[in-house]
């Protein structure tokens, strides 16, 4: 049973990286504002390639927050639940 909790706080901690760099690739707020401002310069399809990338990003951090909520409830009830069982 410890393999089974390494395993899951190895992947654990890999979902956890990924979701810092996703978030990291996000542009930020005030990022916009200069779109806003030079909005002219930017034809629609530039602004359709920077919704989908957006896009995709929010659904990868969406996707990496329930997987990280996912295994920390799971090795947590393992842990808790599991465990002292064994012993």
């Amino acid at each position: 049973m410890a393999t089974v909790v390494l395993i899951i706080e190895i992947i654990l901690c890999l979902f956890s990286l990924f979701m810092i760099a996703v978030v990291l690739l996000q542009s930020g707020k005030s990022a916009g504002l200069t779109g806003d401002i030079s909005g002219a310069a930017e034809t629609f399809l530039g602004k359709s390639k920077a919704k989908t990338y957006e896009g995709t990003l929010k659904k990868l951090t969406k996707i990496a927050a329930v997987g990280i909520m996912v295994l920390a409830i799971a090795l947590v009830l393992i842990q808790v639940y599991v465990m002292p069982n064994l012993q």
